[in-house]
């Protein structure tokens, strides 16, 4: 075979992409496509009612079904004392189907997995339309068993819905460059302002790239797409900023606080937390402080780390060279060839993320990397499909896809290796299948005849399966509970078996999840940092001295257990929900002391006061009553002031506050939280607060609602005094001068 001509070659590799109608499907294309789709919820939905939610968003959605109002701020507690610290979309949406169908794991999940199979399908129809079926096939696959996707789409956080509107709006923009008409361009730029409402500007990540490639590829006169960009702009304002310019509609004084904030706005959640914040970290409220425990240092190469490599990173050296080759194939091919632009999108999509998720310094999660997830499909899909056309087209191009193809088997077996003792046969199999696959490809590279076409489809499929073994066996370690470890379900979900020291896996720093934690690892426990994460209930009594029996609390207690050693959760939160809902965040709050406060509660609105959201959520979900987190998820807002708290004492709206350790049990005179009151404890307002409450409230004796009370006092070793005390406080109107 003689070397083609670049005009030959580029034909050949990359063939114009045909009008809608023009070319009858595969017969094999929609039943594979199902096929996925099946696959995929199996891995989305299977045992989902025995998996553990984040309480925190689990908690905001109970409220919402209360409270219209709640609903709308995306308040943590029915009171409206104090929202989450994202945006409310997410919860709208899950909050909607708990009200239609009862509140319970399925019921906020549901439309959840709906979204992610729907991000599945516009995939695969948006590669469809430029690199064919088998390129459409290959990306659907990919996306449905990435690890990390598989384990977020599993929990209530915000980012399935996140991804599912940005790869819309991806997708609607490309048919924009397609078409050259202005409607798919406004709904690319609603999709992504929708985006921008569910995780604010991690949602914008993705857009340059998308108004670039309509900017520069689109059909009309550059005028005109100037023009329609501007109309776009209009449109992404509108549809990003009606949420925040509501809320600063409505005076201080008559809607909650907003988590995350300094000053009580939205405004400054989108700057600050939600934004600059997670880039380039900072104290307090700076997009929660440094944020390497969670996925590693910052650095170019923190997708590869022995933290997100298992997660995220199993296709990525295959993704960058099918994009490089193929944007090489378009050569010099006109201005709206849709094939480089559909390679720019999705390139732009896959460089912009892994850029700001590797050099952020703010808080990062390994479940933030979901969003590369549809980039890197795509291209492996597309540019791989590319890349095997100019493979038996050209023998200039003979070694790229086999490159390509061995690079990635190697990283599969280097990430397998990582996870000792688990599958290891797995790495060699994936090794001989893919050396088998890439030797068939060269002996039936050039062939014709119908045998050997079809040898040639069974060694591509054999590279294809060789790829995805890895990230499919982390995949299904999730809802089958094989992985041996992986992270902290609810509050930092990850898939597969252990293989960082980072907050979240076992192993790692602060037990469970957070620095400094117990075995919960949440913010001020005592538990002992390197803990494994199943046997975090034993780290927290070792390193705490506040973990009690009944208790299950952050910042102390023992982890997924109530009062009687049983699953916190089963036996508390409303509706029979399982392990759903009310799990995650460390196990559930005291029934003895819940039942305590609701006897005592004499009409209040809230049943109780604690430090932070963590505890706040765990009682929200077990009582089913309204309770005020004072100071935010990390401790750090400013919501409940000396005067504010006053005024809920003063009408009768308040009665109980806890002081330290949250939600639980009391956090006893010689725990390991601080003075201030646990998370938040350090600054000013709260300690203003603390010393109020201890000089003006009733201390509430552990004795009168646990009965675990008087032989916990006399195994320790402090004083009497010291035991008794506890760190409930009863406070009436006439307490307040």
């Amino acid at each position: 075979m003689t070397s083609a001509t670049e005009p030959q070659l580029r034909t050949a590799a990359v063939p114009p992409s045909p009008a809608p109608g023009d070319r009858a499907a595969p017969r094999w294309s929609l039943p594979v496509l199902l096929a996925i789709l099946a696959l995929a919820a199996v891995l989305y939905s299977w045992n989902l009612s025995g998996s553990s939610l984040n309480s925190f968003y689990s908690a905001a959605v109970l409220s919402g079904t209360q409270s219209w109002k709640a609903w709308f701020f995306g308040s943590l507690d029915a009171g409206n004392f104090l929202t989450v610290d994202k945006p409310p979309l997410a919860l709208m949406v899950m909050g909607l189907s708990c009200r239609v169908f009862g509140y319970g794991t399925w019921q906020m999940m549901a439309p959840l997995v709906v979204a992610a199979l729907a991000t599945i399908w516009i995939l695969h129809s948006s590669v469809k339309r430029v690199f064919g079926h088998a390129a459409a096939a290959v990306a659907a696959l990919v996306l449905a068993l990435t690890p990390i996707t598989v384990a977020i789409n599993r929990d209530n956080n915000p980012d399935t819905l996140l991804v599912f509107l940005m790869v819309a709006g991806a997708a609607l923009g490309l048919r924009a460059v397609r078409g050259g008409r202005l409607l798919p361009l406004l709904g690319s730029a609603a999709c992504f302002g929708l985006a921008f409402n569910t995780k604010m500007l991690q949602g914008y990540i993705a857009l340059p790239a998308v108004f670039a490639v309509y900017l520069y590829a689109a059909k009309p006169a550059l005028v005109k797409r100037l023009v329609n960009l501007v109309a776009a702009a209009v449109v992404l304002a509108v549809s990003s900023l009606w949420w925040a310019a509501a809320v600063s509609l409505v005076p201080a004084s008559e809607r909650p606080y907003i988590g995350g904030s300094t000053d009580g706005t939205a405004w400054n959640l989108i700057m600050g937390y939600n934004g600059l914040g997670r880039i380039l970290g900072g104290e307090g409220n700076g997009g929660g402080g440094g944020g390497g425990g969670f996925s590693g240092t910052a650095g170019l190469g923190r997708m590869f780390n022995d933290i997100l490599g298992g997660q995220i990173s199993w296709l990525l050296p295959f993704a960058g060279l099918a994009l490089v080759g193929g944007l090489v194939l378009c050569g010099r091919a006109p201005r709206t060839d849709l094939t480089r632009a559909a390679l720019v999108l999705w390139g732009g999509w896959t460089l912009l993320h892994y850029l700001t998720f590797a050099l952020a310094e703010g808080t990062m999660h390994p479940y933030y990397t979901t969003a590369l997830a549809p980039g890197v499909a795509a291209l492996c899909g597309g540019g791989g499909v590319l890349l095997l056309r100019a493979f038996r087209a050209d023998r200039r191009w003979a070694w790229v896809l086999p490159l390509g193809l061995g690079v990635t088997v190697v990283w599969a077996a280097v990430l397998l290796r990582r996870a000792s003792g688990w599958n290891t046969w797995l790495w060699p199999s994936v090794l001989v299948v893919m050396v088998l696959a890439i030797a068939g490809l060269f002996v039936f590279r050039s062939g014709v005849s119908g045998l050997r076409l079809r040898l040639l489809a069974v060694s591509v499929t054999a590279a294809v399966v060789a790829a995805v073994a890895g990230p499919a066996a982390y995949a299904w370690s999730v809802p089958s509970g094989s992985g041996g470890g992986g992270g902290m379900g609810g509050t930092n979900p990850t898939a597969g078996p252990s293989t960082g020291s980072g907050f979240g896996r076992p192993g790692g720093g602060g037990g469970r999840g957070f620095p400094g934690g117990s075995g919960d690892g949440m913010p001020g426990g005592g538990g002992r940092q390197g803990g494994d994460a199943q046997t975090g209930d034993r780290n927290a009594q070792a390193g705490g001295g506040n973990a009690q029996a009944g208790g299950g609390f952050p910042g102390g207690g023992v982890p997924s257990r109530g009062p009687d050693g049983q699953n916190a959760q089963s036996e508390q939160a409303p509706g029979g929900m399982g392990g759903g809902p009310g799990g995650g965040m460390g196990g559930g709050a005291s029934s003895e002391l819940v039942s305590y406060l609701k006897k005592h509660q004499d009409g209040a609105e809230w049943l109780l006061a604690v430090s932070s959201s963590q505890g706040a959520a765990q009682l929200i979900v077990s009582s089913g009553e309204p309770v005020i987190s004072m100071w935010g998820w990390s401790g750090s807002d400013k919501a409940m002031t000396l005067a504010r708290l006053k005024e809920l004492v003063k009408k009768g709206e308040l009665h109980y506050i806890q002081l330290g350790g949250d939600g639980g049990a009391p956090a006893r005179a010689n725990s390991s939280v601080g003075e201030g009151g646990g998370p938040g404890g350090g600054n000013g307002v709260s300690s203003e607060v603390t010393a109020w409450v201890r000089k003006h409230g009733t201390a509430v004796k552990e004795s009168e609602y646990s009965k675990t009370a008087n032989s916990t006092s006399t195994s320790t070793t402090t004083s009497s005094s010291q035991s008794n005390q506890s760190s409930i406080y009863r406070l009436d109107p006439s307490d307040v001068s």
